[in-house]
């Protein structure tokens, strides 16, 4: 028997919170404000994996740029 890993093609806020180490309120916040984007499919938003990327090294870079 085959074991097959299934890789998400799609976070939900609750995923992204997690990973990120954010409380829900706070990601919903972001997500909802563009500071993460998003999309809505049907009634709920989810988020691409490279989009959760695209957000930590903006922020990175922001902190990177004030700390000079």
């Amino acid at each position: 028997m085959t074991t097959t890993a299934i890789t998400p093609k799609w976070h939900t806020t609750a995923e992204v919170a997690v990973m990120l180490g954010f409380g829900l309120s706070k990601t919903k916040m972001l997500v909802l404000t563009g500071e993460i984007r998003s999309v809505k499919v049907g009634r709920n938003r989810r988020v691409l994996p490279v989009w959760v990327d695209e957000y930590v090294q903006r922020i990175a870079t922001d902190a990177e740029g004030q700390a000079a």
